[in-house]
């Protein structure tokens, strides 16, 4: 028997034309495409998903998990219907149906997350996988109808998988580093959409030569399309602004003329008075403000470092009671440093420099011994940034603060609260002295009530904080919180363990609640 070889009689199926109505440059130009838009849609999917169950470890591998399930099961079934089937007949639909479902995608989550938030996982799961999967179909019915020798079927496949890989790149890179900085979800999933669907009446009217029906959805299509950027304007769970990473709104407090509350992802993440900035709404806001006009001679100006800027509730307080206080805040998101500005009043001579940067680079920064004072508070209800968290992240804290310098950090957990523990874990690995400020269920203190959890106030130093201060200036702002430190924090820590870069499972420590609970 001979063996196979390259010559162009060498047919894949007998009576199989040649020229299948589609180009070398056209199926390079389908498969770069459809690659790309999975993309796009897995990384949409996340944003659009955090204000819901928030931007966490497992939300992510969710998405990933089921965008991968979307490519491979697109890419079996893709190439077992084109075994079957005519591929001319299964491109347009493809592209068509899933550019219809991509558009749709913002007002029916926002509407399910909002009215039947049981079903959110499941029409996730959905407006996931079904584009993916008729989008990763893409390239097995192309690769199908390029084929025409079993002596090039090496170059063809290999060329269109590599083609596809990159545009799997360029999709994530895209949305990544240009259209999510540039345009809110909606319009990026509306828009994709829309290119689909135009793509799918390319393809039908490139194609329409060799066949004798063509595929007559596309009208229809784009109508629904059109409804679906109607209903997005009108579902529930909008924003005033998309931000690179949350969905943000500013809420004027009806009882008070000057008050305005941050609202992240749907938690009441700040609340500022533009007028008096040495009003504070929330309780932990009052206890951080506590701790340091304990530790520090009242009116004394300071040098001050913020992980996380929210409202800048804080750097507001400090630059109102400490006249002369220089604050440096890293606030990654620079959505909110612009509604800080517009929105929210921040006056470029409040002494307040706001930097959008990562807070764990925004240290590497720092000079050794050069803050009197660092304020963590880059931590939300759902999600918490685990690489401010771990002992090598306190003790770059530690080294940019002075002798006397002092940190205190916010802290949220729920339940068993396993987080704050092995926060507070962490301090004490790194931290002279340690001490937890929060409800007295919350922190062992009081063994009779049942603990709720929420906002906790950890406070870390290299020097004694005089604690008795701390709680009369707790107990002037009516917070009802007490301090555990000593044998009653290492009791309440229990054998919890401190947290670093090599293993630091936060996401799995930390209970979250529902964002629509408030601070």
């Amino acid at each position: 028997m001979s063996p196979v070889t390259g010559s162009s009689s060498s047919p894949v199926a007998e009576g199989t034309p040649r020229d299948r109505g589609l180009g070398p440059r056209a199926a390079a130009v389908l498969v770069f495409g459809s690659s790309a838009a999975v993309l796009v849609v897995e990384i949409v999917a996340l944003r659009l998903l955090a204000p819901y169950l928030g931007l966490t470890l497992e939300t992510s591998t969710m998405v990933i998990g089921i965008a991968l399930t979307a490519i491979a099961l697109g890419s079996w079934l893709g190439g077992r219907i084109a075994d079957q089937v005519d591929p001319r007949r299964l491109i347009g639909p493809s592209l068509a149906v899933s550019g219809v479902v991509v558009a749709l995608t913002p007002a029916v989550l926002r509407t399910a997350a909002e009215w039947a938030p049981a079903t959110l996982l499941f029409i996730a799961s959905l407006t996931i996988l079904v584009p993916g999967a008729l989008l990763s179909a893409v390239t097995p019915i192309v690769t199908k109808l390029r084929l025409t020798s079993l002596a090039e079927t090496g170059t063809v496949v290999g060329r269109l998988s590599g083609v596809g890989t990159v545009g799997a790149i360029v999709g994530t890179v895209l949305t990544g580093f240009v259209l999510v900085s540039r345009l809110p979800v909606s319009g990026i999933l509306i828009g994709l959409g829309t290119l689909l669907v135009v793509g799918s009446a390319l393809v039908e009217w490139r194609t329409r030569g060799w066949r004798t029906r063509g595929w007559s959805g596309t009208p229809a299509l784009t109508l629904v399309i059109v409804a679906g950027g109607l209903a997005t304007t009108v579902a529930p769970g909008g924003c005033d602004t998309e931000t690179r990473y949350h969905c943000a709104r500013v809420v004027a407090d009806p009882d008070r003329d000057s008050g305005r509350t941050l609202v992240l992802d749907g938690l009441r993440h700040s609340y500022v008075d533009v007028d008096d900035p040495t009003f504070l709404e929330f309780a932990y806001v009052r206890a951080i403000a506590s701790v340091v006009d304990a530790a520090f001679p009242k009116g004394e100006p300071l040098v001050a470092h913020h992980l996380g800027g929210g409202g800048l509730t804080v750097p507001r307080y400090l630059a109102a009671t400490r006249p002369g206080t220089r604050s440096l805040v890293s606030e990654i998101d620079s959505g909110v440093v612009r509604i800080n500005r517009d929105q929210l009043g921040l006056r470029t001579e409040a002494g307040i420099d706001v930097r959008a940067e990562d807070g764990r680079l925004g240290l590497r920064r720092l000079d050794a011994d050069s803050r009197d004072l660092v304020v963590g508070d880059a931590f939300g209800g759902v999600s918490v940034p685990w690489h401010l968290t771990t002992v090598e992240a306190m003790t770059d804290v530690r080294r940019v603060l002075n002798d006397d310098g002092l940190y205190v950090a916010n802290l949220i957990d729920h339940g068993d609260l396993a987080f704050a523990r092995a926060e507070a874990a962490t301090l004490s690995e790194t931290f002279e002295h340690v001490a937890l400020v929060g409800e007295p269920a919350d922190i062992g203190l009081d063994p009779t009530a049942t603990s709720k959890g929420g906002n906790l106030v950890v406070l870390a130093s290299n020097r004694p904080v005089d604690l008795r201060a701390t709680q009369e200036t707790l107990d002037a702002r009516q917070t009802g919180w007490k301090i555990a430190t000593g044998d009653d924090l290492t009791s309440w820590i229990g054998d919890a363990q401190p947290l670093t870069d090599d293993y630091a499972p936060v996401d799995q420590l930390l209970q979250p609640y529902s964002p629509r609970s408030g601070q």
